[in-house]
This record gives structure tokens, C-alpha cells and sequence, in this order.
């Protein structure tokens, strides 16, 4: 079955996965999730259905070298239900446990398992709602970090800060335990109290947070005119109504003569290939968005659409390090065919892309199947992308509401002939 025709069967996800060891929504050194489900940083694609051949460049081993293969699996499985100190032992649990260590096997961050209600989370992410705290994530460290709370979130009413440390949860420690189950831990219902123990860059002491979870709603697209007749457009996430919010609000800002535009693209861990593709469109008005790259070389192209509402206008675009994978796509082609600057810091770095494929009955598996590239060919997977103007945000700027990002891209577009 060729890659085409899994390219058209499917739903491709961009994201950091913000978010896999990141966003699984990849940020800062390994992914960034939002305290919700999913994967920010990674490119994801769902099939329709699960594939019923083993095509592909590898060639699958001869049923009989298979039973020798898995001979000593199944001894393992016999000698644990044999001699294993408390039974019955859990056999789903078990089964779970050796898809994961399949996929690990690999050493690919993200390639991975994800268990019924992981998948659950992960798939509903990109629809806007979850019952958490309203914090962006890392889960690549040994403990989960936030990345950023939620603008208006409890995670923010609280006090919580990004690169806060999470190392308790309702008083049990999180030493040992993985990010992503502290991840877990933290999602529950609306209304519901948890009590986060952090540790915090300069605070001796850890500090303790009572955070109420609410029904968190994350629109795509946020946008408002500034001073001196600047545009800015912020984007959370690439989903399923981004594309119709930002063609929406870019009509309307447009129709107040704005001098520029500025693109907030930080924090964003990504979302659907399809949507960074349109978002794209909107401001570059032809030629290639991305090539996807596979194992043996081939490539398929991504070409902007038609009918973009701001290709000529002045644009700025803001990123930092938890701008990953479908943001990192449009910033990427943006930097490339010089349309606009970047103004941050470097970028994540997520440039592969992901199958999310349904198991039978249990769960999903995140299996990377090609890397992405930048309209110029550049690989930006655990690099990134260095932005035109460096710009960083201290622990000071944060606690003092300061955005020094932001003033930049005001200056330079202030700087640029009306």
C-alpha cells in the first residue's frame, strides 16, 4: 500500500510533542503537553484504519522466525504467571507494559504507546475543551514542568509559573514517577482540588499551590488591534476551527488598515499538517510550505493555497522554545522565503512526523514514519530555528508582566514604511 494512499485515508497531525518525551503538545528540551491530553510538538497522522498488510521498506520475518523470535517473550510470560510473588498478575497490564517497551526499543522519543485513555486524551485535545488545570507542559525531564499556565486559567489564578517543577502532587512525590503519569495525576474533573508541591529557580523552599480544576476552553485563535495601528494575531493551537477563526479575524482586522501584523506562534506545540499548511497560506502566496521526507529519500511537497488574505502586508513573527513542529512549519517557510522575521528565541525542534494508528481494541501506537523540511530543505529536528532578532524572556519579565518579545516586533514593524 503506498504512501499516497495513507496520505489520503488519514488525518495528519502536526505536534511536540508540547507538548512525546515533550509537547508527548513537545516543548523546551523534550515536549510540551497541555494539562489536557495532548501531544503539543509532534506530526501525528491518523489513519482511518488500522493497515492490514506490512508493506513499507523493511520485510516482515517468516511466520516461523517469528514464533522463534518471540520464544523467549513467552517463556518470560509463563515464568511471571509461574513464580511472580502476587497473583493473579494483571495480563492486560502486562501486554500494555511490552507494547511500550516495543516502542521504546526503538529509542525514538516519539514513538510510542498510547494506552485507551492516553489516546483518548491525545485525540480530543485539538477540540478546544478538557477539565484540568490550564497549563501548557514539559514531560521530558524527571518531573513534570510547566511551561506556561493558560491565560485567565486557575493554573495562572494560582500563581503557578512556567518552569515551575512538580514534585508532589496531593502530598505523594513525584521522584521516579514519570512525567506523563504526573500529567495524568493532574487532569480530573471540573471542580475538583489538587494540590501541586513545585519547585521554583530561585526559592529555596518548594513551594505549594491548591489549584481547582475547571472545564478549561482554549480558542485557536486570538487576535486585537494594538497601538499605532498594529495587528496582532495569536495562535494556541493548530485545529480543527483554526483555519475558519484566522481567515475570520484576519478579515476583520485587515478592515482597519493595519501597518503590520504580528504572528504570536510562542508556546504553540502544533496540531494538524493540514491546518499549518492553511495557516501558512494566509500570508505566503505560493510555492512550497513543507516537504515530508521519507526513510528512503522520497519526499511528497506541501504547496500554499490560494486566495491568502495577508501576503503583503508587514509581518513579525514572535517564537520561543515551546514553538514546535506545525508552528514551527509555518514559521520555517515564513523565515524562508523571507516574508517576514522572527523575533525570540530558537525554537523547539520537532521535525519528524507521526502515524497515530488505532490498535485493535486497545489503545493507539505513535510510530514516526518521515521527517519534515522547510521550503529551502533545511531539517530543523532537534535544532530548530534561530530566530532573525534574539530576544529572551527572563523570570523577572514574567513576574513583572513584561514582553519584551512583543516590543521588539512593535519596533521593528514601527520601523517599516507605511
Amino acid at each position: 500500500m503506498s504512501k499516497k494512499f495513507w496520505r489520503i485515508i488519514i488525518v495528519t497531525i502536526i505536534s511536540i510533542s508540547l507538548l512525546a518525551g515533550t509537547l508527548a503538545i513537545g516543548f523546551m528540551a523534550g515536549s510540551a503537553y497541555a494539562l489536557r491530553g495532548m501531544p503539543p510538538g509532534q506530526v501525528v497522522t491518523q489513519p482511518a484504519n488500522r493497515p492490514d498488510d506490512q508493506s513499507a521498506e523493511g520485510t516482515p520475518a517468516a511466520p516461523d522466525d517469528i514464533e522463534t523470535l518471540f520464544a523467549p517473550f513467552w517463556e518470560a510470560w509463563d515464568l511471571m504467571h509461574q513464580y511472580y510473588v502476587d497473583q493473579p498478575l494483571d495480563d492486560i497490564a502486562l501486554m500494555r507494559g511490552a507494547i511500550r517497551g516495543m516502542m521504546e526499543a526503538v529509542g525514538d522519543p516519539h514513538t510510542s504507546y498510547m494506552d485507551p485513555q492516553e489516546y483518548t486524551d491525545a485525540t480530543t485535545q485539538l477540540a478546544g475543551e478538557y477539565e484540568g488545570i490550564g497549563a501548557w507542559v514539559d514531560t521530558s525531564g524527571d518531573y513534570l514542568t510547566i511551561v506556561t499556565p493558560m491565560k485567565g486559567s486557575p493554573a495562572e489564578k494560582a500563581g503557578l509559573q512556567p518552569g515551575d517543577q512538580i514534585i508532589a502532587i496531593d502530598g505523594e512525590d513525584m521522584t521516579g514517577i514519570t512525567p506523563e503519569a504526573a500529567r495524568q495525576k493532574v487532569l480530573g474533573p471540573a471542580g475538583t482540588t489538587v494540590v501541586l508541591t513545585v519547585l521554583r529557580e530561585g526559592q529555596e523552599e518548594p513551594l505549594e499551590f491548591s489549584v481547582t480544576r475547571a472545564r478549561i476552553t482554549v480558542p485557536s485563535v486570538e487576535s486585537e488591534m494594538l497601538p499605532e495601528d498594529i495587528a496582532y494575531i495569536r495562535l494556541n493551537t493548530f485545529g480543527e476551527t483554526t483555519s475558519d477563526e484566522l481567515r475570520t479575524q484576519l478579515k476583520d482586522l485587515l478592515e482597519q488598515n493595519p501597518r503590520g501584523i504580528i504572528l504570536d506562534l510562542r508556546n504553540n506545540g502544533g496540531g494538524y499538517l493540514i491546518t499549518a499548511v492553511d495557516v501558512a497560506s494566509q500570508f505566503i502566496s505560493q510555492g512550497v510550505v513543507l516537504y515530508e521526507q521519507y526513510g528512503d529519500g522520497t519526499r511528497d511537497e506541501y504547496k500554499a493555497r490560494r486566495g491568502g488574505l495577508a501576503t503583503d502586508i508587514p509581518l513579525v513573527v514572535l517564537v520561543n522554545e515551546g514553538t514546535a513542529s506545525a508552528s514551527e512549519i509555518v514559521a520555517g517557510a515564513i523565515q524562508d522565503y523571507d516574508r517576514g522575521v522572527l523575533v525570540g528565541v530558537v525554537t523547539y525542534g520537532k521535525g519528524s512526523v507521526q502515524n497515530w494508528i488505532p490498535l485493535e481494541n486497545d489503545g493507539a501506537v505513535r510510530i514516526t514514519i518521515a521527517r519534515w523540511l522547510t521550503p529551502e530543505g533545511r531539517a530543523i529536528d532537534k535544532q530548530g530555528l534561530t530566530p532573525d532578532f534574539i530576544v529572551e524572556m527572563t523570570a523577572d519579565d514574567y513576574e513583572n508582566d513584561r514582553d519584551p518579545q512583543l516590543d521588539k516586533a512593535i519596533e521593528i514593524l514601527l520601523q517599516t514604511q507605511p
